[in-house]
């Protein structure tokens, strides 16, 4: 099984792999923010219930629901 945006711990950075084939609706959404192959992030903080997700890229702030963070293949890269 191949790890999702949604699966990254607080605190943790990642690269972009690609996207999944479930969600193609997000997917020109995500594109247009930037994220890209090779693209990488941290995840600053998850709310309570687990939605949305706050994560850092590009030098800004980004919050995405809980959802589309599934739709980003990802691997857990070392800070």
């Amino acid at each position: 099984m191949k790890k999702t945006l949604a699966d990254i711990a607080v605190g943790k950075t990642g690269m972009v792999l690609g996207f999944s084939k479930d969600n193609k609706a997000y997917r020109q959404k995500l594109l247009a923010m930037g994220f890209v192959k090779g693209t990488t992030f941290q995840v600053v903080r998850v709310a309570p219930m687990g939605d949305p997700v706050e994560i850092r890229v590009r030098d800004f702030s980004l919050s995405l629901r809980r959802d589309e963070a599934s739709t980003l293949l990802v691997k857990e890269t070392v800070a």
